[in-house]
């Protein structure tokens, strides 16, 4: 029977400490182990939990080399029979783009929970601690399956799911798809599919180093756009570029003749929208293809594992 979770520590302010409980901002994250984090939520006691402290960081900080350490460990871990799931604690910052990142590399059968919090743990109203509940919850719930990130009683799929508030508590949403499930009173009320799809796999990541994985930028489209940026990003070696297009993805004259000239000399361009919410509808008369409801940052992610496959 599946009962085990495996909580794996990366970091972030849910792991963070502050010199003051009132300090919600000025913090230092990544301070706090895993062990730590768990012995202070009274509702995981006595629950089957295993430990691993696969990082220390704050996710600005986040690199390729952690993502591969943490998609080998998780991968290890769902491949045990005796394990329901898995809960990542992570910094909200990059959250949506590593959610994105194992939904993509390991599309698991089981659930992968990504969790962290907007405040510090040493916070008077810390939102961590019921996150973590929220997220050992969904990790064990026998249905549940794919990537998802949990914060603020909301189970938003990988996919979908992005930082929308600078600070505030309940930070996170799901855009126009809405979230897969809410966590209510300790019960999952379902709402939609589970996350699912084909998965790159494990050895495309294992057959390069971190550092030669392929480099892809984000670009911005906006008025008075100019060129030369991506001229620079071509002639030191980039290999993707995802332009952040004003609205339905339309780009500036100035930069569309740019990435025009970086696609002629070999380099991948995808169209994604510096929009919120909603789609990149209809075709580009260069043919670039579209990120589709993909956020900019996710869509860079989602090219450089299309560049690593080919």
């Amino acid at each position: 029977m599946h009962q085990t979770v495996v909580v794996i520590g990366t970091g972030g302010t849910i792991a963070g400490t502050a010199a003051s409980a009132a300090d919600h901002t000025g913090y230092t994250a990544a301070q706090i182990g895993v062990a730590q984090l768990l012995a202070s939520v009274p509702a995981l006691s006595g629950q089957p939990l295993e430990m691993l402290q696969l990082a220390q960081v704050d996710s600005k900080d986040m690199d390729f080399g952690v993502w591969r350490e943490l998609a080998r460990a998780v991968d290890r871990a769902v491949a045990r029979p005796e394990v329901a799931g898995v809960v990542i604690t992570h910094g909200t910052d990059t959250l949506e783009e590593t959610a994105w990142f194992l939904q993509a590399v390991l599309a698991p059968a089981k659930p992968v929970v990504l969790t962290a919090a907007m405040r510090p743990a040493t916070a008077l109203s810390a939102d961590g601690p019921q996150n973590l509940a929220d997220a050992v919850t969904v990790a064990a719930w026998p249905q549940a399956r794919g990537v998802v990130a949990v914060l603020s009683g909301r189970v938003h799929a990988a996919a979908d799911v992005r930082k929308a508030h600078t600070y505030r508590v309940d930070a996170f949403d799901s855009g126009d798809a809405g979230p897969v499930a809410l966590v209510e009173a300790g019960r999952l009320r379902i709402l939609r599919p589970w996350p699912q799809g084909p998965a790159l796999g494990l050895q495309a990541l294992l057959a390069l180093e971190p550092t030669a994985w392929p480099w892809v930028e984000i670009v911005t489209s906006g008025a008075g756009a100019r060129a030369q940026a991506v001229q620079a990003l071509v002639r030191a070696g980039v290999r993707g570029l995802v332009v952040a297009g004003t609205g339905n993805g339309t780009i500036h004259v100035a930069l569309e003749a740019a990435l025009t000239e970086a696609q002629a000399q070999g380099v991948t361009v995808w169209r994604a929208s510096r929009c919120g919410m909603g789609p990149v509808l209809g075709e580009h008369p260069r043919q670039w293809p579209s990120a589709g409801t993909l956020t900019p940052a996710k869509a860079r992610v989602a090219l450089m594992l299309e560049l690593m496959r080919a």
